[in-house]
């Protein structure tokens, strides 16, 4: 990991910067653990290990701190959760007539 190496937090958003990606380090804003599968560039739900880098080690929990040599911070970590009422209008305007 390079020492400019800024992300998000998978959990909240927040932005990090190389010192939150430290092994135990938490996220300043939520204090979820930053050093994680989900806060990694590589991070690919569906693929072998749920990893882009074919080489990795499993790990199991992609929420908790790992000792992966192949973590990257992502600044694409962070999912917003739908908004049911979105996603409803979106259908109600779908299969409006």
């Amino acid at each position: 990991m390079s020492p400019n190496a800024e992300g998000v937090c998978w959990s909240c958003g927040a932005k990090l910067t190389a010192l939150d990606y430290q092994r135990e380090s938490d996220c300043p804003h939520c204090r979820k653990q930053t050093h994680v599968c989900r806060n990694c560039r590589f991070y690919a739900p569906g693929r072998a290990n749920d990893c882009l880098e074919p080489i990795a080690e499993a790990v199991q929990d992609k929420q908790r701190a790992n000792f992966c040599d192949y973590f990257d911070p992502s600044s694409e970590a962070f999912q917003a959760a739908a908004d049911p009422e979105r996603l409803k209008s979106a259908a109600d305007d779908l299969f409006d007539i």
